[in-house]
C-alpha cells in the first residue's frame, strides 16, 4: 500500500489538503488522444469538489511510471485520505480499479461510480 507522501520521492508537490478525501493521480502524456478526452472530465470532477487532482506527464516522470508499472496511458491512481485504495472496485461486474490503479477506460459516469465506492 502506497502512502501519498511517497510521491514526493518522484518530485511531486504533495500539499496537506491532498491527504484528505479522494485524490486521483492522472498519469498522462501531451500526445495521448485518450488522455485529452479524460483530462476535462477529471477537471470537472475536481471543480465539483468530488476529487483532488494531481496530473503527471509520464514523459517528464518515467520513474513514477516504473514504480506503478504503467504500461498504458492514461493511468489513474486512486488515493483516499492519503493512502492508495486497496482491493478491487467493480462497476456492473467489471473490475476497473485494482489496488488503486485503474485497469480500464472510463467516462464521467463510471468515474463518479468509482469515486462513490472509494
Amino acid at each position: 500500500m502506497t502512502n501519498i507522501e511517497e510521491l514526493k520521492n518522484y518530485g511531486l508537490d504533495i500539499t496537506e489538503d491532498m491527504k484528505q478525501g479522494v485524490l486521483i493521480c492522472d498519469i498522462y502524456t501531451v500526445w495521448c488522444g485518450p488522455c485529452k478526452f479524460l483530462s476535462p472530465i477529471l477537471e470537472k470532477l475536481k471543480e465539483e469538489g468530488l476529487i483532488k487532482l494531481l496530473a503527471v506527464d509520464l514523459d517528464q516522470n518515467r520513474p513514477l511510471g516504473e514504480k506503478f508499472g504503467v504500461t498504458a496511458i492514461p493511468t489513474l491512481l486512486f488515493f483516499k485520505d492519503g493512502e492508495m485504495v486497496d482491493g478491487t472496485i467493480e462497476i456492473q461486474g467489471q473490475p476497473l480499479v485494482r489496488d488503486g490503479i485503474m485497469i480500464g477506460a472510463a467516462g464521467e459516469n463510471v468515474l463518479k461510480s468509482i469515486i462513490a465506492k472509494i
